[in-house]
């Protein structure tokens, strides 16, 4: 059964994730199946070269997956806090759009154990990068 979520409650506790919300990543749309994060391109995420730094396309990747594998806050299931264990990013190529858009997906999902899938692309649809994360469940708050 898919959950109705609260957009604003979940906003709300994510602007305590200080780094994320400095870089100016919000949260668009949530729902069981996927995340949708984006970003601004401001000259503030813009590396030396005059591209999107790969930091900055990480931290809307990795708030997308905080997001989504701490789901279980939102809906009554009692979870603890899902942590990032590990994760790879794979960088395809710079942006060239004036927005930042991350999708996530959720690949396995078990006791404790999950992996997501995310996808960066800029808002002209060409994909930037592609990130993994395994996330860890703790125990129940």
């Amino acid at each position: 059964m898919s959950h109705s979520y609260d957009l604003k409650q979940i906003s709300d506790f994510f602007a305590n994730d200080r780094f994320a919300a400095g870089a100016g990543c919000v949260i668009d749309a949530v729902s069981e199946e996927t995340v949708v994060c984006s970003v601004e391109v401001t000259p503030q995420l813009m590396n030396a070269a005059g591209s999107v730094q790969g930091g900055a396309i990480f931290t809307l990747a990795d708030l997308c997956f905080a997001v989504h594998c701490n789901l279980g806050l939102f809906n009554g299931s009692d979870a603890g806090i899902t942590v990032g264990q590990s994760c790879s990013i794979s960088f395809l190529k710079s942006p060239r759009g004036k927005k930042l858009i991350a999708k996530s997906r959720r690949v396995s999902a078990g006791r404790t154990m999950s992996v997501f899938e995310i996808e960066v692309a800029d808002d002209r649809g060409s994909p930037c990068a592609v990130m993994v994360g395994n996330a860890f469940t703790t125990a129940k708050r």
